[in-house]
């Protein structure tokens, strides 16, 4: 179901797409000092990490609905995504941020991808995105992106052994702790759905 938004909140899109955009070009040019890579190179690495493709598809979904002069993206692939960055913010903070210490132009990087921008896709979530419309049937759409991106980025690991994140690297961890880990992720994902589709089902009264 799609629903027509208003123009406050089409601007309000167009605002956290670009802070979404300015967050992977900051990202790519402090890693590309700090890796010594060229441009491609440097694309290539960051298509590991879900952060980076969940803000890519932030970029491209609220681009779709600041540009929409009649409607916006569906109920369901809004809040899908919005739990998705809210997760990358949520992850980062409490498992990655010991790993991760960059300078410069990668501190205000992390800022946009890890705080700003998730913050910004939920209050505007909370705010404008139409919501009522979401049914306990759309719980396993919570769950396809993450899915997807872990299917992805294991599957590239086999090939190569490179691993976006520690808690996925089973030489690291343990194959049964990189299991567990990624089940508890998966819970939350769905416990993420449930709290989001109540929402919309609260907001429906």
């Amino acid at each position: 179901m799609f629903a027509v938004l208003s123009r406050a909140a089409r601007l309000q899109a167009l605002v956290i797409a670009g802070l979404a955009a300015a967050s992977l070009v900051a990202q790519w040019l402090y890693l590309m000092e700090l890796r010594g890579t060229g441009p491609l190179e440097t694309v290539v690495e960051m298509t590991r990490f879900f952060t980076i493709l969940t803000t890519v598809l932030v970029v491209i979904a609220f681009l779709t609905v600041a540009l929409s002069k009649l409607r916006g993206l569906s109920a369901v692939t809004l809040a899908a995504l919005t739990l998705s960055v809210v997760l990358t913010g949520a992850v980062y903070h409490t498992l990655l941020t010991e790993f991760w210490n960059p300078t410069g132009i990668g501190i205000a990087a992390d800022w946009g991808l890890h705080t700003v921008v998730p913050l910004a896709v939920l209050l505007w979530w909370l705010v404008q995105a139409p919501k009522t419309s979401l049914v306990w049937a759309d719980l396993p759409a919570f769950a396809l992106w993450p899915a997807v991106y872990m299917a992805y980025a294991l599957g590239l690991a086999t090939l190569d052994g490179v691993y976006p994140y520690p808690f996925m690297d089973p030489g690291e961890t343990g194959v049964w702790q990189v299991a567990a880990m990624l089940g508890i992720l998966g819970v939350l994902v769905l416990l993420g759905g449930v709290v989001m589709i109540g929402i919309g089902r609260f907001a429906d009264r």
